[in-house]
């Protein structure tokens, strides 16, 4: 009788011990939700190049707008360029409410006097470029314009040559300013990427997936 319930006892299933039961019920380690990401995202990558692209665009057709001839073909240069400055300052607003509220932020690519010049350049970026705008703005305002013969823009002070003048030597200054710090930027960029071989250029360039 006794045998029979010592048999019995070893053939009912045996309860896997508790330890065993937490350690499966473990999710999987996974090294990729542990590992910080390298670059931004995709939005405030292509809000960069974006504005990149009409910086150099702006200041070459301010520089060029004058090789139009007269009449119609200078209209629309001057046309585009405004059209493209006001785009430009819009984009710089959104960029600027992406990068303080919804943008992904990461570390300091870099320390010390390095970081330091970094911040201080990328400062002067966004204050040259919102003082470009805001004098190209100024300076059609200030001197009137047409809009591609379609829509016009009142003068502020038609017969006031002197601030018409000022304002617009302002904007070429900035914009001259503005395109001599981007390039500063860009060649530390590619001083990082190619002699000191770190990521700081690849934070900014698009990604496959």
């Amino acid at each position: 009788m006794s045998t029979n319930n010592h048999s019995d006892h070893n053939s009912s299933p045996s309860r896997p011990d508790w330890k065993s039961e937490v350690v499966m019920a473990a999710p999987p380690n996974r090294s990729d939700d542990l590992v910080a990401p390298i670059s931004y995202d995709s939005k405030t990558i292509w809000l960069h190049w974006i504005t990149a692209v009409l910086v150099v665009a702006l200041w070459c057709l301010g520089e060029t707008i004058d090789w139009f001839p007269r009449g119609t073909g200078r209209i629309a240069a001057r046309s585009v360029h405004i059209c493209l400055g006001i785009s430009l300052g819009l984009i710089l607003c959104y960029r600027l409410y992406w990068r303080i509220f919804a943008g992904r932020r990461l570390p300091l690519a870099t320390s010390g006097l390095i970081q330091a010049l970094s911040t201080l350049v990328l400062v002067a970026l966004y204050a040259t470029l919102f003082g470009t705008v805001v004098l190209g703005v100024a300076n059609a305002w200030i001197r009137g314009d047409t809009l591609f013969n379609l829509f016009t823009i009142p003068a502020f002070d038609p017969g006031n040559k002197a601030l018409r003048e000022q304002v617009e030597d302002l904007h070429g200054l900035f914009a001259n300013g503005l395109l001599i710090l981007a390039g500063f930027h860009a060649a530390a960029a590619l001083v990082h990427h190619f002699l000191l071989r770190d990521n700081v250029l690849q934070r900014m360039l698009p990604t496959r997936r």
